[in-house]
């Protein structure tokens, strides 16, 4: 009898020194991903991943457990050292998510904001009968 080997590729391992951060926070939950200038995902992570369920995912203390999680990740499998950070919803771990940065000698080049802004407002409703 022969022995099936399956033969695993070894995975390249880019290194990225300068990165985009981008943050979703919304009221339920705050999602990090990490990516290159290209927008070509590094390292993702959430609030939901951490551990944190119910209403406790939309908490700032989660959105920055989240952001150590992800820039963790970034920096020690692609030597992340700057980014540009996309923040995008009015949630509860917007600058928590950013300021977490800090703690891992992440420098942060600029912040650009990508809320989305309602215009026109919903359809309104139907007349009534007289």
């Amino acid at each position: 009898m022969a022995e099936n080997k399956t033969v695993s590729k070894k995975k390249n391992k880019r290194t990225v020194s300068a990165g985009q951060m981008h943050v979703q926070a919304t009221f339920n939950n705050t999602i990090i991903t990490f990516t290159d200038r290209k927008g070509d995902v590094l390292t993702a992570s959430s609030a939901g991943a951490c551990g944190f369920r119910g209403s406790k995912k939309g908490t700032a203390y989660a959105a920055q457990v989240a952001s150590e999680k992800a820039g963790t990740a970034a920096k020690q499998a692609h030597n992340l050292s700057s980014v540009d950070v996309f923040v995008k919803g009015i949630g509860l771990g917007r600058d928590a998510a950013v300021r977490a940065l800090q703690n891992l000698d992440i420098a942060v080049e600029r912040i650009i904001d990508n809320t989305g802004v309602p215009h026109g407002g919903v359809r309104p409703r139907k007349a009534r009968r007289a």
